[in-house]
């Protein structure tokens, strides 16, 4: 591989990350926000709103690395709304698996044993698990549509629907695929 196409494979690849990205951190940034103003904690807010913005850089990377390996592809081939919600489903429970996993070692960093950590994230933690799941799950079903629907028609077409505008019905009925 030589130099030119190896920045250009690294320039893809970071802005698929930003992409995801940018989607995820207002989602994110927003739901932090909630979260403190139920709980009337807007004291520490700062470290609130960077643990929101490394959440989500911290899934937009989840997210590309289980792309990489094809997670949630089993149903590709399928209507759009079974692969998206297999995806939605599949990409959380590999969250939560993060999320499991950082909050044991997160309890080795504060003395605990791995094990511990991992009984207090599971056991002790359980409802918010449980709420963070379905808050999540249902959050990623726009966003696996568009990015399925990008899958499907391409990422230049599907760029030049969103930022450049939408074809005459003239045009699209040149490019109609009557069945």
């Amino acid at each position: 591989m030589d130099i030119a196409s190896s920045k250009k494979r690294i320039a893809h690849e970071v802005g698929e990350f930003l992409t995801v990205f940018v989607l995820l951190a207002p989602f994110f940034l927003s739901f932090s926000t909630f979260r403190m103003y139920v709980t009337s904690g807007f004291g520490n807010a700062y470290f609130t709103y960077a643990t929101a913005v490394v959440n989500a850089l911290v899934l937009a990377k989840v997210i590309l690395m289980g792309e990489l390996v094809r997670l949630g592809t089993r149903f590709e081939h399928r209507p759009l709304i079974l692969s998206t919600l297999n995806k939605s489903a599949v990409f959380t429970f590999l969250y939560l698996a993060f999320h499991i996993v950082e909050s044991s070692v997160r309890g080795l960093w504060h003395g605990q044993a791995f094990l511990a950590g991992l009984y207090n994230a599971i056991a002790n933690k359980s409802g918010e698990l449980l709420a963070m799941a379905l808050v999540l799950f249902f959050a990623f079903i726009p966003f696996f549509a568009l990015r399925e629907m990008r899958r499907i028609i391409g990422a230049d077409r599907f760029r030049d629907l969103f930022f450049k505008g939408r074809p005459r019905s003239d045009e699209l009925a040149a490019h109609a695929v009557i069945p």
